[in-house]
């Protein structure tokens, strides 16, 4: 958020306006009649926050107060919003969500940016029958295996991080590397909490299935305070691609000294969090960040919104304008669009569902509706659909239908350059002579 404090944010939302007070995110404020109380738990300190989950929070804020606008949900069920901060640590997070869920009493808690607290937190919510609905959080060990009943994702899972990458490195070596996918070498570096090992461990697979070259993969601490080591490792491999999944500080602090040891590579492929805040990027690196490439879902601006279903077009274009009018940024982050429409999906399909058949917003109601959304392609504003995976399924509770884009910072902007039917620019690849990081 730049120089904008969370108060000066809250001061010059109409969140906070008057006539709202009673509304979204004013802490202990008393509920409406019939309203809806949800708990909203983000990293909006630590780390985290500069890496994705403060614009995440204000695009779920936008939801709310969109919704409220209009009279609630079904235009007569208010969302009474209850926020908390997880603080970029999962036991502070564990912590907030206990108040949230048991003191405040809220409903439903939405949110989590973090992987890190994702996977703790939903089986501790799960197992108190509280409905946990995930806007952010990447990592497949959330649902895999655990069969939670009222934990739902509409966001990617991580494992579709690391195989996009790969698959779009392979597709187009042959054209512009002149080498078969075979013969390029890899390297996967990663922050090694659950959602960095994640994302490597699905492209490491990957990469395998493509039987392409992995000359080295090495996690280490988001909170190193340095890399120079790795970096040394790195020269020495000597990769064509580089594959890295991180944070903020931690990709900067990279990023910086790659560029002062001389790591020289024909790509590098970010996935989410850090890369795909290309305001904080480009603050640091200037047009040093030109050409790096983004694996996440799609910053919904950069979608055709004559291709959106219905009035979806007419609804991203009022996200952006109010994002824009907050935050005073030109380069929205792929986070706020993520908070944005996982938490409409919420608020526009499933509780709408859950009152008219099922009687109200109880967890029974609540899960018996998320599993009956049936929202096809282009029924989002970030393009894909959703399906939740039912009983019976390894990955209960996610979205099956969710998909992911490779962007590219071209020229102050951002591009989609993969999957090719839907790209607005053809990728910059290899890394042209006017980068740092470009092979020589």
């Amino acid at each position: 958020m730049g120089q904008m404090t969370r108060r000066s944010f809250l001061a010059t939302t109409s969140l906070a306006a008057a006539g709202t007070a009673a509304g979204p995110w004013v802490p202990g404020a008393h509920a409406q009649a019939k309203s809806i109380t949800i708990g909203v738990l983000y990293d909006l300190t630590g780390p985290f926050a500069a890496a994705g989950a403060v614009p995440g929070s204000i695009g779920t804020k936008i939801a709310f107060d969109m919704i409220n606008e209009k009279g609630g949900v079904l235009g007569k069920h208010k969302i009474r919003a209850i926020e908390g901060d997880s603080q970029s640590k999962p036991d502070v997070a564990i912590n907030e969500a206990e108040r949230l869920l048991n003191v405040e009493k809220v409903d439903i808690l939405l949110g989590i940016y973090s992987s890190a607290i994702a996977v703790p937190l939903a089986e501790k919510v799960d197992k108190q029958n509280r409905v946990l609905w995930v806007t952010i959080a990447i990592d497949d060990r959330v649902f895999r295996g655990r069969d939670l009943k009222y934990t739902f994702r509409a966001q990617p899972p991580g494992s579709q991080f690391g195989q996009l990458s790969a698959r779009f490195i392979a597709d187009y070596a042959p054209e512009r590397f002149k080498m078969k996918p075979q013969e390029v070498k890899g390297a996967i570096i990663y922050e090694d909490g659950p959602y960095g090992s994640g994302v490597a461990a699905s492209g490491e697979a990957e990469l395998k299935k493509i039987g392409m070259k992995l000359v080295l993969k090495e996690g280490y601490s988001a909170s190193t305070p340095d890399l120079a080591s790795l970096v040394t490792k790195l020269k020495a491999a000597r990769p064509d691609v580089l594959f890295h999944t991180g944070y903020n500080p931690d990709i900067t602090l990279f990023l910086r000294q790659a560029k002062e040891l001389g790591l020289r590579v024909k790509a590098i492929v970010g996935h989410g969090a850090g890369y795909g805040q290309y305001d904080k990027l480009r603050e640091a690196f200037r047009e040093d960040v030109d050409h790096i490439f983004n694996v996440d879902p799609v910053a919904s601006q950069l979608l055709d919104a004559k291709k959106l279903k219905g009035n979806l077009g007419k609804i991203r274009d009022e996200f952006l304008g109010r994002y824009k009018k907050v935050t005073g940024v030109d380069q929205i982050p792929p986070h706020a669009s993520m908070g944005f429409n996982n938490t409409w999906v919420l608020l526009t399909d499933v509780l709408p569902r859950a009152i008219q058949k099922y009687g109200g917003w109880s967890p029974e109601a609540i899960q018996k509706a998320a599993l009956e959304t049936d929202i096809p392609e282009g029924g989002t504003i970030q393009g894909y659909g959703v399906k939740f995976a039912g009983p019976g399924d390894n990955m209960r509770g996610q979205n099956l239908r969710a998909s992911l884009v490779v962007m590219q910072y071209i020229g102050g902007k951002t591009q989609i350059v993969y999957p090719k039917a839907i790209q607005t620019a053809s990728p910059v690849l290899p890394l042209p002579g006017t980068s740092p990081y470009a092979a020589r």
